[in-house]
Formats: C-alpha cells, structure tokens, sequence
C-alpha cells in the first residue's frame, strides 16, 4: 500500500491535499486496490457547496459501487474530466492523474481532524 506523505486521509479512504487555497482529493491506493478495477467514477457539479462527510460521488468496480465522502466542507470548483474517458486512471495514479474534486474548504479548520499519513497506513493496514 502507498500513501502520499503529503494528504491527509479520511477513516474511509479518501485523500485530500492542500494545493494552494484549494484543496483536491480522491480515494487512497488502499481504497482503488481493494475495490479493483474502477470502471466508472460519478463525481458532483461544479460549484456544488458539500459538508465534511457527505457524499459527493459515487466509484463502481468490477467488485462494487462505493460512495465517496468529502473529506472537508468546501465548494466544488473543478472535477476531474479525464475519469469519464478512462476511469481506470484511479488504479494507476490514485494521488495524481485519478485525483476527483477540487474544492474552496469552507472551514479549514477540518484540515486538523483529518489522519496523518502515518495515522491512515496504521488504521489502514489492519483491515
């Protein structure tokens, strides 16, 4: 399993990474291999206003659908286009090409709560 030293994690296997005053996420290497081969990602509007843990999309596999839930309150301010092409791009790059939202965090301060990298590969690696 890799982490991105750099993103905070959600217990239920979302990233999100500050970049800028926005902050982008999508699901862990642990979350994309567990469900396998990712044939189709449904990801919000654009301009959509979400809470801390709601969900804002949906990723279906080979296996299952999963809901994704937002790892902070924000306003949705880009979504990643190239999934609807190649959803896959999720299993091969989960912290980079197959990232899914960018968003304005309404309360930053949600950043704090969040799990450290070292924190989620703890909590991860026991399932």
């Amino acid at each position: 399993m890799s982490i991105d030293k750099n993103s905070r994690y959600r217990s239920s296997h979302e990233w999100a990474r500050k970049d800028g005053a926005r902050v982008v996420s999508g699901i862990s290497d642990h979350a994309q291999d567990a469900l396998g081969d990712i044939v189709f990602v449904e990801l919000p509007e654009v301009g959509k206003v979400l809470k801390q843990g709601e969900a804002f999309g949906v990723v279906e596999s080979v296996k299952a659908a999963s809901d994704v839930y937002m790892p902070m309150s924000g306003k949705i301010l880009a979504v990643n286009e190239a999934l609807s092409g190649d959803p896959a791009l999720v299993n091969r790059e989960p912290y980079s090409g197959g990232w899914f939202i960018a968003y304005e965090p309404t309360n930053p301060s949600e950043w704090d709560g969040l799990l450290t990298p070292e924190a989620y590969e703890a909590e991860a690696g026991k399932e």
